[in-house]
């Protein structure tokens, strides 16, 4: 008997079945990309590109800094690696069509818990993005968990929206929550944890049930995905997706557009200092021209100024306003 012949059982890891073995359970769960040519099986997969360009981007998720077991399932993991590049397609304006997974696991890792991973990669993909799928990717191990996601998006003949095409008198606007993943995040910092500090996973499956909303927004984002590229049909003129914290983002478009942006703190919800540094909401900003009727689920916040910086209710805001990986971790592998 071979041991692609061996019976699948739940106690397999990547150690004991060996990548092809894995990669053939997990292959068939994997969504299809609707712009595929040529996918998974050869060297390098093959996307059609109407529009002629494509849109870029990649993101890792690092075992301690990015996820903690403790707190995430396989599936969300698989959920948010997808969702977190999604909304970076989105904020340019396109269409997400193609994701590309790289995963380097200790080899005493299930092969059930990829499995897990690329459900949450197919069913994050049928809902936020609906064409999109994964191509192809690599397996590897390491010691520390790590999964590393390059996606690919359409921008159907339209320009990218930038950052940097701010304007004095533009209207700033939001689709998505701001401030509910950092809640979240907080909860599970303070009370998923066990007597020594360690993840809990037994205190952040009652957090789940008890605070299921804030801490789902951490553990299984939901951006909205088609928001970015009907921002882009109405003109916008600057976007970028949420993922450090709103006033840390913000920033950053008033940076590449010269100009200052000022942040309407009534307009923040109930709990304006967490809506303005917490990070990974992936909710998107955008700024508008004067007039414009917001789309989708776009709200009001804020407008862009003469000036540098963030400003809240015409005040300077000096503070992070946001999440640094090399200044915000407490350096614990989870």
């Amino acid at each position: 008997m071979t041991m692609a012949d061996s019976p699948e059982t739940d106690d397999d890891t990547l150690g004991s079945v060996h990548e092809r073995e894995a990669l053939r359970r997990i292959f068939p769960r994997l969504p299809e990309s609707s712009v595929t040519v040529i996918g998974p099986g050869d060297d390098a997969a093959v996307l059609a590109a109407p529009d002629g360009r494509y849109v870029v981007t990649t993101d890792m998720m690092v075992h301690g800094p990015d996820f903690r077991w403790g707190w995430s399932a396989p599936y969300d993991l698989g959920w948010k690696a997808a969702a977190t590049n999604l909304s970076d397609i989105a904020a340019m304006g396109a269409v997400p069509t193609a994701l590309v997974v790289a995963i380097a696991a200790p080899a005493t890792t299930r092969v059930t818990e990829l499995e897990a991973i690329a459900d949450g990669l197919r069913e994050a993909c049928a809902e936020l993005a609906p064409g999109c799928g994964v191509v192809g990717g690599d397996l590897s191990v390491s010691a520390t968990f790590t999964i590393a996601v390059t996606a690919f998006g359409d921008l159907e003949g339209r320009a990218p929206v930038l950052r940097s095409g701010a304007r004095p008198g533009d209207v700033v606007a939001v689709s998505g929550p701001l401030g509910a993943a950092g809640v979240g995040l907080r909860l599970l910092f303070e009370a998923g944890v066990d007597a020594q500090g360690r993840p809990s996973p037994e205190r952040a499956a009652e957090l789940r049930r008890d605070h299921a909303e804030v801490v789902l927004a951490q553990l299984r984002p939901h951006p909205p995905i088609s928001d970015g590229p009907l921002a882009a049909r109405a003109g916008a003129t600057a976007m970028l997706d949420l993922s450090d914290g709103l006033a840390l983002d913000a920033r950053r478009v008033a940076e590449a557009s010269g100009v200052a942006i000022d942040i309407d703190s009534s307009a923040l919800g109930a709990d304006p200092l967490a809506a303005l540094a917490s990070g990974e909401d992936h909710s998107l900003l955008a700024v508008f021209a004067p007039g414009t009727e917001l789309p989708g689920g776009f709200r009001h916040i804020g407008s862009v100024v003469e000036g540098t910086g963030v400003l809240v209710d015409g005040r300077p805001y000096d503070e992070l306003g946001g999440w640094d990986p090399y200044v915000g971790w407490d350096g614990r592998s989870g």
